[in-house]
């Protein structure tokens, strides 16, 4: 009489490695968030609403205020984008389902995919305060996630650095400068001055602020170059439109380029410190882009 063949326990690779209904649930929501992020952007940039830079009566057009980046900035959405995209993709691949990473970062990912798509729709209604409130829940999210991918080791590999820390480090960079961006269009559509030399040193305040908020971040997340990479390129172009568009302010422009080159010295400083004997590194294979 043979054996009956005993039930697979837990602790089996074959039973441990296998989706549960909570992966299957992830992958879903952050599929339909996605979907959801793309069709708000279909609205942003005109083709199913207003642009994002005539919509609310212009306060977030490149030329609004004074920490306002210029036109160009922006096309990094498309590489964010592109990013959240593969990020999506990614997370269906069946060697991915149970990944560590990605159970503790995807439901921050899709609310960060929603967040987006919302202050998308917010200011097609001219709501400037309710967008401000959606990107500053945008960047906290944002920072949560990258922070859980500096905690949660990963494989290593080429591609998980670049699909999943390059586009989220990327993504927090960016929004980070975005955030300052549109508290300055909120404050000025208020009726805030922004002529004057003492509106210019607020500027000046607000971009050294801004760098010394991002090296912060840096050190607790590991001093990632896509966060460095997005922040720099976003002051930079806040530098290079009040060098060259209204509204002029030298004093800003220069200010913007030290805090850009404030944030890559930081970083750099911070991953070469961490590379030190002696010095507590983070989990192997944590150490993202």
């Amino acid at each position: 009489m043979s054996a009956t063949p005993s039930p697979a326990r837990p602790q089996d690779p074959e039973v441990r490695d296998r989706p549960t209904g909570a992966d299957r649930a992830r992958q879903v929501v952050v599929t339909l968030s996605e979907i959801a992020c793309v069709l708000g952007t279909l609205v942003g940039i005109g083709i199913f609403g207003t642009r994002v830079e005539e919509s609310s009566g212009g306060d977030l057009a490149a030329d609004a205020t004074l920490l306002a980046p210029a036109g160009p900035a922006f096309s990094i959405w498309s590489v964010i984008y592109l990013g959240l995209a593969a990020y999506t993709v990614w997370q269906w691949l069946p060697s991915r389902a149970t990944d560590p990473r990605l159970r503790a970062t995807g439901w921050l990912a899709a609310a960060s995919m929603l967040l987006n798509a919302g202050w998308l729709l917010v200011t097609q209604q001219g709501w400037i305060w309710a967008s401000v409130v959606v990107i500053v829940a945008l960047v906290l999210v944002l920072g949560l996630l990258v922070d859980r991918l500096q905690r949660v080791p990963g494989r290593d590999g080429v591609a998980d650095r670049v699909v999943v820390d390059g586009t989220f480090g990327l993504y927090l960079g960016w929004v980070a400068v975005a955030t300052a961006a549109n508290v300055a269009a909120a404050l000025v559509s208020s009726g805030v001055p922004q002529e004057g030399r003492g509106a210019e040193w607020i500027g000046v305040v607000v971009v050294l602020v801004l760098a010394a908020v991002v090296a912060a971040v840096q050190a607790r997340v590991g001093g990632r170059w896509a966060v460095a990479a997005a922040s720099a390129w976003g002051l930079s172009w806040i530098a290079v439109g009040r060098a060259l568009d209204e509204p002029s302010s030298m004093l800003v422009a220069g200010a913007a380029t030290v805090a850009a080159l404030l944030v890559v010295a930081a970083t750099a400083v911070l991953r070469r410190r961490a590379q030190r004997p002696g010095t507590r590194q983070a989990p192997a294979g944590s150490r993202g882009a």
